[in-house]
Parts: C-alpha cells; sequence; structure tokens
C-alpha cells in the first residue's frame, strides 16, 4: 500500500490540493493562493522550475533533444492541428456556447511552459526535448491563436476579434523560461559534481513546485469553480474526454512514428498539456460574460494534469 502511494503520490498531492482549496470554507488556503498570485507567485515558480532543469539537464539529453525534429513534428502537429480538430468536433457537438469556446481557448493553446517539462522527465523522458518543443510552440504562439481561435468561433457564428499582447509573451518566455534554464546550465557546468548530487532532490523540488502553480491556479479561479453549480460536472466530464481523445492520438501518432521509451514521453506529455495562465487571459479579455468558459479552462488544467500524472507512471514501469 505505502510503496503504490509513493508510486502515485503525485497525482494523489494535485487531488488533495484540489478537495482542500476548493472545499475550504474559511478561504484561508485560497486566499493565500490568491496573495501568492497577485505577488508573482507564478512567475516565480516558473523561473524556479527552469533554472533547476537546467541542473539536472545533461549534454547527452540537449544534443538529441534538439537533434530529434520527427518528435518535435510531431509534438507541434499535435498542439496546432490535432487539439483544434479535436475541439472542432466538439464545436458540433449539443453543448452550451459557453463551454464550446472555454474547449476552443483550451485547444488553441500552446503547451504549458512547467508541467509538462517536468512531467516528462519524471516519465524517463528527454526534458531538453520537452523544453524545445514548449518554447518553440510558444513562439509560434502568437501567431498560431488569433488564426485558430477564429476559425474555431466560425462554429459558433462568433465574430470576435482576437488580439493580444503578442511582445509580452516573447519578454515572458525569455526572462521566465530561457535565461533561468542557461543559468542553471552554465551552473552545472562549473560545478558539475555538486549538482550531480543533488540532482534527484532538485528533479523531487521541481515536481512540488508544480504542485504549487495549480493551487494558484486553483485559488484564483475558487469563486468561478463554485459558481458553476450543476454544470461544474458537465464540465469535468467534456474536459476528460477532450485531453482522453488528445492522449489517445499522442500515443497512436508516437506509435506510428516508431518514438520509442525516452522520445514518446515528450511528445505524449507535451502534445497534450495546456498552458492556463494565457486561456484565463483571452478569457477574460474577450469573453468576460461567459463565467463557464472561465471554469472550461481551469478544470481542463486540473484533470489533464491528474490524467497525464497516471501516464506519467504507466510510462515510467514500461521503461
Amino acid at each position: 500500500m505505502f510503496r503504490r502511494i509513493y508510486q502515485n503520490w503525485f497525482v494523489i498531492g494535485l487531488i488533495l490540493i484540489f478537495f482542500i482549496t476548493i472545499g475550504d470554507g474559511s478561504e484561508t488556503v485560497s486566499q493565500l493562493g490568491r496573495w501568492s498570485t497577485t505577488h508573482y507567485g507564478p512567475d516565480i515558480v516558473i523561473i524556479l522550475i527552469f533554472f533547476f532543469s537546467g541542473l539536472i539537464l545533461n549534454a547527452g539529453q540537449i544534443r538529441s533533444g534538439i537533434m530529434d525534429i520527427r518528435g518535435l513534428l510531431a509534438g507541434l502537429a499535435l498542439i496546432f492541428f490535432a487539439s483544434p480538430l479535436v475541439a472542432a468536433g466538439f464545436g458540433l457537438a449539443p453543448l452550451g456556447i459557453e463551454i464550446k469556446i472555454g474547449i476552443f481557448l483550451v485547444a488553441v493553446m500552446p503547451s504549458t511552459l512547467s508541467s509538462g517539462v517536468v512531467m516528462t522527465g519524471m516519465a524517463g523522458g528527454n526534458m531538453a526535448h520537452a523544453m524545445a518543443i514548449t518554447i518553440l510552440a510558444n513562439s509560434l504562439s502568437v501567431l498560431t491563436i488569433p488564426v485558430l481561435l477564429s476559425l474555431l468561433l466560425n462554429l459558433i457564428d462568433g465574430d470576435t476579434v482576437v488580439d493580444f499582447e503578442k511582445t509580452r509573451i516573447m519578454i515572458k518566455i525569455f526572462w521566465c523560461v530561457l535565461i533561468p534554464l542557461l543559468s542553471g546550465l552554465l551552473i552545472k557546468y562549473l560545478y558539475k559534481s555538486i549538482t550531480e548530487r543533488f540532482g534527484r532532490g532538485v528533479q523531487l523540488l521541481n515536481q512540488v513546485l508544480v504542485l504549487g502553480i495549480v493551487w494558484m491556479a486553483l485559488s484564483q479561479s475558487r469563486p468561478a469553480i463554485l459558481s458553476s453549480g450543476k454544470m461544474a460536472g458537465i464540465i469535468i466530464l467534456v474536459v476528460f474526454l477532450f485531453h482522453g481523445a488528445l492522449l489517445s492520438l499522442s500515443f497512436l501518432l508516437s506509435k506510428t512514428l516508431s518514438l520509442g521509451p525516452g522520445r514518446r514521453e515528450s511528445v505524449i506529455l507535451m502534445g497534450g498539456q495546456k498552458t492556463l495562465p494565457l486561456s484565463v487571459i483571452l478569457q477574460v479579455a474577450l469573453f468576460p460574460h461567459c463565467g463557464l468558459s472561465l471554469v472550461v479552462c481551469v478544470m481542463h488544467h486540473i484533470i489533464h494534469l491528474i490524467m497525464d500524472g497516471y501516464v506519467v507512471v504507466k510510462l515510467k514501469k514500461a521503461i
């Protein structure tokens, strides 16, 4: 029993954070989370995750990650083609408009800046390759989001003009991802013997930091989730099916391209994980009257991390 708990502690942690944050009637937990969010908590955590990731990367991972062009293209295809196509299928389903808009927002997002990379490492995959996918996907998203979201909105006769601060996103990627990552790599190069000694502990710390990001996101969106009432169950089912479809396509594409253990993990996990902050920003800016859309964005983030946590365990056992 204790062994199973140890093997699945990350998934258990995600579930506990969800119920503790949402179920805390005193709102002490969520108030602390909201305070952290307004005081640059998510940015600080992302910076730490990529700094620590730089400390535990090795030269072999970096070389193979950059050279795996087929895996890189597979990840981008899942993010920018498969995901919108799956969302289009949900757009034709008999769902409420607000739920459809939420799914569309999730579908056009690039991969996460943190959790996907950490979970790729947990599953025994190449973290450098996962980083390459997320950096390139987030860079391309400034061009793809307006086009893809506009096309999807046409399914519900939407005429919203999609606009957001592209320069701000690029600057954030530079300061919160690239600079910390390069700093970690430099320190590892200078103090290799010291950093390798604490490699396992650093990886565990990164996983805890991901749980911290989930807690802050839940704290910020707790009122919207509670106000959704009975619709919350439908939303959970919809996002479960949506991410399940992406995972199925990820496994299928990895098998078709003969991506074995060590290469497939980054494609499977990065292909379906979606960044939350940008989807929330666009929801608030473009659809402030669609409260359920915000709930879809947040619930998808939580549900897909729980689902991927289970996938990580299975992938790790298959090595």
